[in-house]
């Protein structure tokens, strides 16, 4: 992926054809590094995503519905105060940086009229939004601090002057000529695409690379050429957004990226394309940073039952010996008349051997006979009650196991609003401490909220992405007649289709969406069943989500994450 000055350029483009004169009638924050924007322009009402996210920073307008929080932080709060009611005047990109001055028009609480700048820096781990005064360029927050002691060269902080990150001292590609570009490219040195990127700003190595493979055969004439065909797509706003996809990997772009020799994918927008693309990427990230320590603790509880089961394999092979235990017992007691006190073994006819073969038996030199025949029974009688209790700790590791593997398969599929339900489970199941022991009894009690999706025929389909939404689902929302969808003997969520008339095509794009969140759901041919919500029971007893059904059907899907995403309500 490349968010770059080309990508900047291209959703500053589409911004001012959709949002210019626009009325922010909304702001909230999401995540920590996140803001919405809920703009009404030119007859309708837009979502602009703006992100300082380290690995997933990016601007661009969005249908995604992202949670609202009940407490909106501190910069949120200020966001508000500063530009709910204002009118978005202009949006620029300075040159072809990855740096946008959103200028908004708004009024203060005595009615007079302001102008406020929102600063956004697209700079991967140090990306920013600042909030400006625009009259004195002071900063009034950001949702990001920078003190001195961090960077020497600038401060963000409040009642700071606002400076631009440190310039690269590249030129700016399109105000360049032909004759500029090719006296900074030295055609001796080799490494072309490294030079484009050292030496003009905005372009990715991924756009570096394309001019060069466009080019074929490298030289003044050929790269002139195609570098500034690239240059003209951004001038004339020619922009063909797409996503490539490859064995590994998955790009986005607006032009063309025929070096990867991948399949594409092309969208009416760019911020269509950029939000397909970050569809689940970001959301993962988000969830990966909230819940690194519960992913940690999971995968060390499931290690932890596997090695237990070694173990107790291995304890259950030797009390498997019960059976010569008792063997030698038998024999010793048929033979102690000629055993002698202080031999340390003894060889003595086999009687339960059909060819009637000799056997060695092992003795302790310090006991007599008859208590070296006791000491086999003892063996024999330890081994024997152990074998039941070995095999009862076995089932209930590997019981464990599969209750941890479906937790961590949940783990995968989770949105940052799971993680709470995940928490709180494994805390009622004694797995972890209370974190919050002030918890409320009204939060406590407050419902799960269900993934909503419609069917292309218009049924309603609910999903259950961990077993305190499933249980709900199952107990509280789901009627007998509807019908229960699951990955066959495949850790996943609970889905119903809310209905008890249902088509065959909604039943298909159903078990995509349970073999989607699923454990397979990289895999190809997942099988699915589906029954009748009242063949679906809970036995007494069993941990949460945990269900048994019969009367079910199977059907055979491959789960597709455009299909999911556009079924989502």
């Amino acid at each position: 992926m490349s968010f770059d000055g080309t990508i900047v350029h291209a959703v500053v483009k589409e911004l001012n054809n959709t949002l210019l004169t626009g009325k922010i009638t909304k702001i909230y924050q999401p995540y920590k590094t996140e803001l919405v924007f809920t703009v009404r322009a030119k007859g309708s009402t837009k979502q602009l995503l703006i992100s300082a996210n380290p690995s997933f920073a990016r601007l661009h307008l969005t249908n995604e519905k992202l949670d609202n929080p009940s407490q909106p932080p501190m910069f949120c709060m200020l966001l508000r105060k500063h530009l709910e009611g204002g009118i978005i005047e202009e949006i620029k990109q300075l040159d072809l940086e990855r740096i946008i001055t959103i200028k908004i028009r708004a009024r203060n609480e005595l009615g007079d009229i302001t102008y406020k700048k929102l600063m956004v820096e697209i700079m991967g781990r140090h990306s920013n939004i600042v909030l400006l005064d625009e009259t004195d360029d002071k900063i009034l927050d950001s949702i990001k601090h920078l003190s001195p002691g961090i960077n020497s060269y600038r401060t963000i902080l409040p009642g700071h002057t606002y400076k631009l990150p440190p310039e690269q001292e590249k030129l700016n590609p399109m105000e360049i000529d032909e004759n500029t570009f090719i006296k900074k490219i030295d055609f001796n040195v080799g490494k072309i695409d490294t030079q484009i990127v050292k030496q003009f700003s905005g372009l990715s190595p991924q756009i570096a690379t394309e001019i060069i493979y466009s080019a074929g055969l490298v030289n003044r004439e050929t790269l002139t050429k195609t570098f500034f065909e690239v240059i003209d797509v951004l001038k004339n706003n020619k922009f063909e957004p797409q996503i490539t996809v490859t064995e590994k990997k998955e790009y986005f772009s607006i032009i063309p990226l025929t070096h990867l020799n991948g399949t594409n994918q092309t969208f009416t927008s760019v911020s269509e394309m950029l939000t397909r693309f970050y569809f689940g990427k970001a959301e993962r990230d988000r969830v990966h940073q909230q819940a690194n320590d519960l992913e940690r603790f999971l995968k060390n509880e499931y290690q932890k039952n596997k090695t237990k089961i070694k173990k107790l394999q291995l304890t259950l092979k030797n009390a498997e010996d019960a059976a010569k235990y008792r063997k030698f017992g038998e024999l010793l007691t048929a033979y102690l008349h000629e055993i002698k006190k202080g031999e340390k073994h003894i060889e003595v006819i086999d009687f339960y051997d059909e060819e009637g073969k000799s056997i060695m038996i092992t003795l302790d030199p310090r006991k007599n006979p008859s208590e070296n025949a006791q000491s086999y029974f003892k063996k024999y009688n330890k081994a024997k009650n152990s074998l039941d209790i070995v095999q009862e700790q076995i089932n209930k590791a590997n019981d464990e196991l599969i209750y941890l593997e479906e937790i961590l398969s949940q783990m995968e599929t989770a949105a940052p609003k799971d993680i709470a339900e995940i928490r709180e489970e494994l805390v009622e199941g004694g797995y972890l401490r209370n974190r919050n022991k002030k918890q409320t009894k009204k939060q406590k009690e407050t419902k799960p909220n269900l993934e909503e999706y419609k069917s292309s025929s218009g049924l309603d389909i609910l999903v259950g992405k961990n077993n305190k939404q499933n249980e709900y689902l199952k107990n509280k929302l789901a009627r007998r007649d509807e019908t229960w969808l699951h990955t066959k003997d495949i850790p996943g969520s609970h889905v119903v289709i809310k209905s008890n008339q249902i088509d065959e095509r909604t039943l298909i794009e159903a078990a995509t969406i349970a073999a989607y969140f699923s454990k397979a759901r990289q895999s190809s041919s997942v099988p699915v069943d589906y029954t009748l919500i009242k063949h679906v029971k809970k036995p007494s007893g069993s941990r949460p989500g945990y269900v048994i059904y019969d009367n079910q059907t199977t059907l055979y899907v491959t789960p597709d994450e455009e299909l999911v995403r556009n079924l989502r309500k």
